[in-house]
């Protein structure tokens, strides 16, 4: 069934779509959650201190991350402009299944490229921790991340974040509102990590392998390595890729007691990373 008006429907929701460049590692998308140079991404989406972020038009300007929650995978920024195209949030917590779902982003260079489906679910994922998503058949590739997912009004009912299986996942609109809420963070490391099942044999079952360390950060003061694998802080052990956000949350200086497999895992090591120097957090999980 046709909808009434959808070709300018996608057409504003393309114009509050904007192209993320970040640190030499490929695109990603974010949405203008302000007229005034507010926009909203993914926070895996912006790394390393170079962001740059082009508009519908074509104009580019340097982006300066302002908040950013690695937990929920959020990252906010903010440009010297104004007069933008804002986005229209919805009330994530009226979705229903079976509703229209419209996604808006940069996949594998094609700008502004656009996909429909419907909401399958709203909630969390037991491989993913307790966190909700908004769970839609629509096709993402990688250039969607840090996009809208929309209903069928236009209006933002998530930010598209990852592919589990065959579901598009997007943070609510409504986790976003809040995350703009809380204020700036400081809780970065400085890793890029993956969850690994281990053997029983050192007595744990699961950990986060660092895939990347980044220079001058905590972890890399502290003497983290690539290849390590964390397994939880000297209070609790981590047991899913929630674990390692949480333990890093928290506002101003503070010390981070880390237990880590290195070499041949044999022997859990222990080292302290010292937290809130930076406020520009660049942590990653990969799941």
């Amino acid at each position: 069934m046709a909808i009434a008006g959808f070709g300018d429907i996608a057409e504003q929701l393309r114009r509050s779509t904007v192209l993320i460049h970040s640190g030499g590692r490929g695109n990603g998308s974010g949405v203008i959650w302000s007229g005034e140079g507010l926009i909203v991404t993914n926070a895996h989406v912006v790394h390393g201190s170079n962001v740059c972020v082009q508009l519908w038009d074509g104009r580019e300007f340097e982006a300066a991350v302002t908040a950013r929650d690695p937990r929920r995978d959020l990252a906010a920024l903010r440009i010297s402009a104004n007069s933008l195209p804002a986005a229209s949030p919805a009330d994530s917590s009226q979705l229903r299944p079976g509703e229209l779902a419209i996604a808006i982003g940069n996949p594998l260079g094609f700008v502004g490229a656009l996909t429909t489906g419907v909401i399958h679910a709203i909630g969390p994922l037991s491989a993913l921790g307790s966190q909700t998503w908004v769970q839609a058949t629509v096709r993402l590739a990688p250039g969607n991340s840090g996009g809208p997912l929309a209903d069928s009004r236009g209006h933002v009912i998530g930010v598209n974040t990852m592919v589990a299986g065959r579901l598009a996942l997007a943070i609510p609109s409504n986790a976003v509102r809040d995350f703009l809420a809380a204020g700036p963070r400081s809780a970065w490391l400085g890793v890029s990590v993956h969850p690994v099942r281990l053997p029983r044999a050192n007595g744990h079952k699961f950990g986060l392998v660092l895939l990347e360390v980044e220079p001058g950060s905590p972890a890399a003061q502290a003497s983290l390595m690539t290849g390590d694998i964390l397994l939880g802080t000297e209070e609790r052990p981590f047991q899913s890729i929630d674990d390692l956000a949480k333990a890093m949350d928290g506002p101003g200086l503070r010390l981070l007691r880390l237990e880590f497999l290195r070499g041949d895992y044999s022997r859990v090591r222990r080292v302290t990373a010292r937290l809130g120097d930076s406020s520009e957090g660049k942590d990653r999980i990969a799941a």
